[in-house]
């Protein structure tokens, strides 16, 4: 017997008491505040260290020559490949007319904008001079100094703007009848004339459902497509170069399995939190948390297909500087990373074959946080791994990380953390009016 997608005893009403309650009635916790506090802190940390960027440059981390790109380019790739997830979890499964995702589209919207957004900091603070970051935008110049349009620089220029935009209308849309519902019960002036303005006048007449569906399904449209075409325009960052390790056709379709394995292992790590802390067992249910077990394992074996397939390439190709690149990946300086990514990605995952590993919160829990960790040595691995050894000995340079690097990827994870935390306080986590469209859905098939 197949897992229910809602609590029996839910009905209109709990839904959106329990929904709008969390919001306008639920006092701020102890745990919220303690989450927050760290969070800002390593906020703090990461504003302190841009501060120190921008006052000595670059050279703050331990970017060398060969090794120009490291944890800034690295975490760079891994913030923006979690938001892929998110905009798949709701604007695919929407357009493939998948109930389940209800409960869970809210969240991961959000977490969508908010991974892109942090994302978005680290091309530009790797640039020489931050403060011209708006260069790389084509706007109208009478010096006739134009953006380079084959830089990789204006390809993640462009993919983060059209992608960041279109995912804050298609999250700030889905919001506009809940963010009506907060207006109509919140006792408060402030309250009601906050989400009075987010709400944009609606009322719930016909017209504005009609346009309402309308303009949701044409964002679902546009996302999707984003998806695959922002991270293969990532991949081809690498791809285009001439390096060992990096010239391959496979990178844009690896890359975005990457990005939905990655974006799945951070909708678990967020969601099975969220639904313990507040009470949500009612809307993500087991069967949620095992679809998206089943997803991240669908994901994560066509990623362990492209580790196998970039081995068997290399050796198969017989070019020997693809065969020493592979040879450096298994037992050079970085082998312990590499190792440490097939314990992560290839490993780790097959436990997910278990139904019984799948009902585990804390495995589940577990296994999607040694995924997000293995994703980024994955992307850490690919870059310095790759320009550490050129094609000469005399070329040779390992690259060390320096306490601001660490400061960096320690910081993008506070800010992260930051905004879903005010997001999870101050808007509804769950879609309440598509929880009551699915709720009378299934009454009308049990019926």
């Amino acid at each position: 017997m197949s897992q229910p997608l809602l609590a029996p005893r839910e009905t209109d009403a709990t839904i959106t008491d329990a929904v709008s309650d969390l919001v306008l009635e639920r006092p701020t916790g102890r745990l919220w505040l303690f989450a927050f506090a760290l969070a800002f802190l390593l906020t703090a940390l990461l504003g302190s260290g841009i501060v120190w960027l921008l006052a000595r440059g670059v050279g703050i981390w331990g970017l060398n020559i060969p090794v120009a790109w490291a944890f800034a380019i690295a975490n760079y790739v891994w913030w923006i490949a979690i938001g892929m997830a998110g905009t798949f979890i709701s604007g695919g499964l929407y357009l493939a007319r998948q109930g389940w995702r209800n409960a869970l589209n809210r969240y991961a919207e959000a977490m969508t904008v908010f991974a892109v957004a942090v994302s978005g900091l680290f091309p530009i603070l790797h640039l020489g001079r931050p403060w011209f970051f708006y260069w790389l935008a084509p706007y109208p110049d009478r010096m006739g100094v134009w953006p380079q349009w084959r830089s990789s620089l204006f390809w993640d220029f462009s993919a983060i703007v059209a992608y960041l935009l279109v995912s804050i209308l298609y999250f700030y849309v889905g919001l506009i009848p809940d963010l009506a519902t907060l207006r109509d019960r919140a006792r408060t002036r402030g309250k009601q004339v906050f989400y009075g303005l987010l709400a944009l006048g609606w009322r719930g007449e016909a017209r504005h459902w009609q346009r309402y569906e309308t303009l949701n399904l044409l964002l679902a449209a546009m996302a999707v497509p984003l998806v695959f075409s922002v991270h293969s325009m990532v991949a081809l960052d690498f791809s285009e170069g001439l390096l060992p390790g990096w010239h391959s056709t496979l990178f844009p379709p690896f890359f975005v399995a990457g990005a939905l394995f990655s974006g799945f292992a951070m909708a678990l790590v967020l969601g099975i939190p969220l639904r313990w802390c507040y009470g949500l067992q009612g809307f993500i249910t087991e069967r949620h948390l095992d679809n998206l077990a089943k997803l991240m394992l669908a994901a994560g074996l066509f990623v362990d297909y492209s580790y196998a397939a970039e081995l068997f390439t290399a050796f198969y190709s017989g070019d020997r500087y693809e065969v020493a690149h592979a040879l450096q990946e298994l037992g050079g300086a970085y082998a312990w990373v590499y190792w440490t990514i097939v314990g992560c990605n290839v490993v780790a995952i097959q436990a997910l074959w278990s139904a019984r590993v799948r009902r585990s919160h804390a495995a589940l829990f577990v296994i999607a946080l040694l995924v997000l960790a293995g994703m980024w040595l994955e992307r850490f691995e690919l870059i310095v791994a790759s320009l550490y050894h050129g094609f000469l000995p005399s070329s040779f340079g390992l690259f060390y990380p320096t306490l601001w690097d660490l400061a960096f990827l320690a910081g993008s994870v506070g800010l992260f953390l930051l905004l879903f935390l005010l997001f999870v306080r101050l808007l509804p986590v769950l879609p309440m009016f598509e929880l009551r469209k699915l709720r009378a859905r299934l009454d009308g098939e049990g019926a």
